[in-house]
């Protein structure tokens, strides 16, 4: 799968990222991350960063981060 999101469960701007692209039909893999922000590793490796939504687009080299980007992003390259 070139989409995987970084998300939290419960967080409002991961579901906007996650109806997006449902709404879009992309297929993407969700990596659900830990509540602690110490405890975001994976999340800071891959985007610098330890906030989600995060946006990791292997096909295109895109990583991002802000959850209006990222629907932006869905609405012009990937639907």
């Amino acid at each position: 799968m070139s989409i995987t999101v970084y998300a939290l469960d419960g967080c409002p701007y991961c579901e906007k990222v996650h109806d997006a692209l449902e709404e879009h039909g992309v297929e993407y893999e969700t990596e659900w991350v830990e509540a602690l922000h110490s405890e975001r590793n994976e999340v800071k490796r891959v985007s610098g960063q330890r906030s989600v939504p995060v946006l990791v687009d292997d096909e295109r080299g895109i990583t991002m981060g802000e959850s209006d980007n990222i629907v932006q992003y869905i609405e012009r390259t990937l639907a």
